[in-house]
């Protein structure tokens, strides 16, 4: 993800083309886009961080929260993972031919099986004593077979870049190796654990090994930022499911029109918490800061997982709460409070930090924002432990993306365009 040797190369197959070379993609190709096939690669994580969303939710619910607080992390950061490794490949080296489709499918394939073992993963580690990991990694052998394919074709074809698809090709199947050893072999828990921190570990610095001295792969700064904030959509999609799931059983009558107050409330804090978040996140300019700052792209692509893992996290607290006024969950009002709360202020705080680091500058006024955000969602807490109702609650959690927007709106994105300004001049 580190700087590409910039030079004009071939777009994607065209009409009546068959395979076309896949030397590498214009870095600064004009009014590049994410393609229908990228759109459709990703429908397939809706049912992954859908199913790690539920999971989540179901196991909180219970009481298991250390359980399923492990367990979402382990399955978000795969999640993420697989997908960063198709999104900057397909930016550098997307041809769009039959070839790459072909691949391309085979991963959809792959991201299916993963998500077929996400719930036998779950069950592992709400049981404890081992980790179930064969379905999800034979999900990622599917994925690292045909990723691994894509890397030896360009590294064949694109003899700037012949170093970078070998050394991905040889780390690729390093870890992959690692995984299946971690997966099918009878190993105690904590070694398990602690091989699993090991490969994440690998996974995270791959791109460091494979293309930290031989100049990076040709990603284009715009089409990076604009799939991270498709996916980022995607994943906020769970906010409405859990507002869905939430807001169901609540409604009297059985037919769909007698609402209580309850079922109201969940049904505008969770498109409201969820409208919030999606305006926190587009009110940076990531393409444009990427344009200038293209060494921070490993930073802007694996600083999104915790991004993500919290905007996941809150889709899944809307599906507790809606359990808890079901009479489904075992915990108290506190918790529940706790379970939206949490992962909307992760959230927040992450793109606040992204915003930071990208730019290398600070801002006191953020500093403001993000004390009002935690003492809104600290507001909802303390209103919980005095017994305030759940669903007030939630409405109060749902405003706290709605201080940094009205900050930005009236203040806040005169001081963004004065740093962007900086960055520009610099």
């Amino acid at each position: 993800m580190n700087d590409p040797r910039s030079h004009s190369k071939p777009g994607p197959a065209g009409p009546g083309r068959r395979l076309v070379p896949m030397t590498g993609r214009d870095p600064e190709e004009r009014g590049r886009t994410a393609s229908p096939l990228e759109l459709l690669f990703d429908l397939t994580f809706v049912v992954a961080v859908g199913t790690a969303s539920s999971q989540f939710a179901e196991m909180l619910a219970e009481g298991h929260a250390a359980q399923a607080v492990t367990a979402f992390v382990l399955a978000m950061f795969a999640i993420s993972v697989a997908w960063i490794s198709f999104s900057w490949f397909a930016s550098a080296f997307a041809t769009d031919d039959w070839l790459y489709r072909v691949l391309t499918m085979v991963q959809m394939i792959g991201v299916v099986v993963f998500s077929l073992g996400l719930p036998a993963m779950f069950h592992s580690v709400e049981e404890g004593g081992h980790l179930e990991l064969r379905a999800m990694v034979l999900g990622y052998v599917v994925m690292r077979i045909a990723m691994v394919l894509q890397w030896w074709r360009a590294a064949r074809q694109a003899p700037s870049f012949h170093d970078v698809g070998v050394a991905n090709i040889r780390w690729t199947l390093i870890a992959q190796a690692g995984w299946i050893v971690v997966a099918f072999t009878p190993l105690p828990i904590a070694v398990v654990f602690v091989a699993f921190a090991v490969l994440g570990t690998l996974e995270l610095v791959l791109p460091v090994l494979t293309q930290g001295s031989a100049g990076g792969t040709p990603w284009h700064p715009h089409h990076v930022a604009e799939r991270y904030g498709l996916f980022a959509i995607i994943v906020l999609g769970e906010g409405v499911v859990g507002t869905v799931a939430s807001s169901g059983d609540l409604l009297g009558g059985g037919d769909g029109t007698h609402w209580t107050w309850n079922a109201v409330a969940v049904v505008v804090a969770g498109v409201g918490l969820t409208f919030g978040m999606w305006w926190v996140y587009f009110l940076t300019p990531f393409g444009d800061i990427l344009v200038h700052r293209r060494r921070r792209g490993y930073l802007f692509g694996y600083g999104h997982i915790p991004l993500f893992i919290g905007v996941a996290g809150a889709g899944a607290g809307l599906h507790v709460a809606g359990l808890y006024l079901e009479h489904h969950a075992e915990i108290s009002g506190i918790a529940v409070v706790l379970a939206l709360a949490v992962p909307v202020g992760l959230y927040v705080l992450v793109v606040y930090l992204l915003h930071t680091l990208l730019l290398s500058a600070a801002d006191r006024f953020h500093i403001i924002l993000i004390a009002l955000t935690v003492a809104v969602l600290l507001a909802a807490v303390l209103l919980a432990a005095a017994g305030v109702a759940i669903a007030t609650c939630l409405l109060v959690v749902m405003l706290a993306p709605f201080v940094t927007v009205v900050g930005y709106e009236t203040t806040g994105h005169r001081h963004q365009r004065e740093m962007l300004e900086r960055l520009g001049a610099r």
